[in-house]
């Protein structure tokens, strides 16, 4: 009995890195370690703050920035996708988590290993089924609506470590008001620490670069050093922190951070755990993948490259499945970070690997020195990065072009704000698919005419066209199916009804791809209907594979009238044109 041989083809399909692998070269390694450099730079603080917002460990964070990208580099296809922690995804780790533990206990951190790891099961599901096509019934505004609701709700929930106070709550009156309720406990140390970090920040962000430019340091030397403006946070508060002895003058600090690798680890496998969080992962696996995508398309599309989004389903899994064994929570494609990545010259995703490394080295033997890190440094390292992600532009931006797209972005913001984030999430998946099935439920359809001296069918609504008083032209622009079916035969009695003198009636289906089972009902329904009324039934310009369909049924043998292969062909056979007798000009 022979084995089944496994190709080569089929290897790479699945690892990229053996494709990518065998091309790397010695100037791949130099920009990939360069980019590396930076991101580590830049991934250190975050990772930390981004710990802090779901509620977990500081070094998780860090367990959560090794081995993911060493995975993604493995089976991810984006060269410059740089996987870890991001805010949106620790924020909703924090959501889902929260309902079943207390922070700060060992079932509070085992319930997010627990959830990365189912996250990143549901994500190799759908890139073994291909379902990466699932997340396109995730529209754009409202994905950009939730992320901007997400990013206020995430920079007002730190601001209980920018003032030094208690303050919890899972929406934003809640945040808002528990902030209020203890206003007159405001530690004026962390304070001062925490508006002087986020204004340096925020500072850093736009002024630093072109300072250090003006001071004549090269281009790429002067972006390291301002992406590494965080870390220059981090180190000056907590040195202030300790030189000061503000720990005793009621600023909060990270505390002792385990020095050493990430342990290896096993997720919970109660039954009611993964139950309890499964709602919650699926969520995390399809905005996670969404905003990992579109990242990963953005920027590959600017090096004329490709990415995979079945195969990115599956780097991604790889990376939560990587995180849950090695003490990490969910992760994902964070925007801003491939953004440097990409900047910073990244060739491959062993960019990524080369992160790992640094992170790594940093949780050997940088840990020690964060015992005296104000969390209020950590806070503002979080609200400067989600406010880049604050977007109100779309609301405009919807409304001039799409009533219903505004509605929609402006639903997923309000929820999202007044009710949290993971009924904010679910409204937005709902909100998009039934925006979808809304907008393909009523589908363009017009009636055209000829236009004169040419072939071309235009709408009579739009051109002077040519048509005649015994026959009406249709142009379908959408695909027939169960949704749609109702419209179509409303919209053709309501235009025969009335009309005495119809004897013809032509379905110009130029756009339609597709005809299921109860579109096909419908057109039979239809073509009853109109024979009762002395009236044929023509189809025009039907498609080959539609065509095909519609021969393994009893349609075509029952249809009154005939199949043109195109429009101007049924319009010369069943009414005169061109200026000759009966014929009349619309429009």
């Amino acid at each position: 009995m022979t084995r089944p041989r496994i190709s080569a083809a089929s290897l790479k399909r699945y690892m990229p890195i053996l494709d990518w692998g065998s091309r790397y070269d010695r100037d791949a390694a130099t920009s990939d370690l360069v980019a590396a450099v930076i991101v580590t730079i830049m991934l250190i603080p975050q990772s930390l703050a981004y710990a802090l917002l779901a509620g977990l460990p500081a070094e998780m964070g860090l367990y959560a920035s090794i081995l993911p990208l060493v995975a993604y580099a493995i089976f991810g296809t984006s060269r410059a996708l740089a996987v870890g922690p991001v805010a949106v995804v620790s924020l909703m780790t924090a959501a889902a988590v929260g309902n079943l533990a207390l922070q700060g206990t060992a079932e509070y951190a085992m319930a997010a290993i627990t959830l990365a790891f189912l996250s990143g099961l549901i994500l190799l599901a759908m890139g073994a089924f291909r379902l990466g096509f699932l997340a396109t019934f995730l529209s754009h505004p409202v994905i950009a609506g939730f992320i901007t609701a997400s990013g206020i709700i995430i920079a007002t929930s730190q601001l209980k470590h920018i003032l030094g106070v208690e303050a919890h709550g899972h929406n934003l009156l809640e945040l808002v008001v528990s902030l209020l309720r203890h206003l007159p406990e405001v530690s004026l140390w962390t304070l001062v620490i925490g508006v002087a970090t986020t204004a340096f920040l925020f500072w850093v962000r736009k002024g630093l670069k072109p300072r250090l430019l003006a001071l004549g340091l090269k281009p790429r030397l002067a972006d390291i050093l301002a992406k590494a403006g965080p870390v220059g946070a981090v180190a000056v508060t907590t040195l202030v922190t300790w030189g000061f002895g503000l720990q005793d003058r009621g600023v909060a600090i990270v505390g002792d951070v385990p020095k050493g690798l990430p342990p290896l680890t096993l997720p919970s496998f109660d039954l009611d755990i993964w139950v309890s969080l499964m709602g919650s992962a699926v969520l995390i696996s399809i905005i996670g993948f969404v905003e990992s995508v579109s990242v990963a398309q953005t920027l590959a599309a600017k090096k004329r490259q490709r990415i995979v989004p079945d195969q990115e389903l599956i780097g991604l899994g790889a990376s939560n499945v990587a995180a849950a064994v090695s003490g990490g929570y969910p992760v994902t494609g964070g925007f801003a970070r491939s953004v440097v990545n990409f900047d910073a010259g990244a060739e491959t995703p062993a960019a990524g690997a080369f992160t790992a490394v640094g992170i790594a080295l940093a949780a050997l033997f940088l840990t020690p020195l964060l015992f005296f890190l104000p969390k209020a440094t950590l806070a503002a390292t979080i609200i400067v990065a989600v406010l880049s992600l604050v977007d109100f532009s779309i609301l405009k931006r919807t409304w001039g072009y799409s009533r219903a797209d505004f509605a929609a972005v402006a639903a997923t913001i309000l929820l999202t704000l007044g009710l949290g984030v993971e009924i904010g999430v679910s409204a937005g998946v709902v909100l998009s698919i039934f925006l979808h099935l809304y907008k393909s439920s009523r589908p363009h359809v017009a009636e055209v005419g000829l236009v004169p001296g040419t072939e071309h069918f235009r709408n009579i609504n739009r051109h002077k066209v040519l048509t005649h008083p015994e026959m009406v032209s249709l142009r379908i622009d959408e695909s027939l199916y169960f949704a749609n079916a109702r419209f179509l035969e409303d919209y053709v009695y309501d235009r025969v009804v009335a009309d005495k003198a119809l004897k013809h009636v032509v379905l110009q289906c130029t756009a339609v791809n597709e005809i299921d089972t109860s579109a096909l009902e419908s057109l039979e329904a239809i073509n009853h209907r109109l024979g009762e009324m002395g009236i044929k039934l023509h189809l025009s310009e039907v498609k080959g594979p539609v065509m095909d369909r519609l021969r393994r049924s009893h349609f075509l043998d029952e249809l009154t009238g005939q199949v043109f292969l195109s429009q101007y062909g049924a319009m010369r056979a069943l009414g005169p044109v061109d200026g000759t007798p009966g014929a009349r000009k619309a429009g």
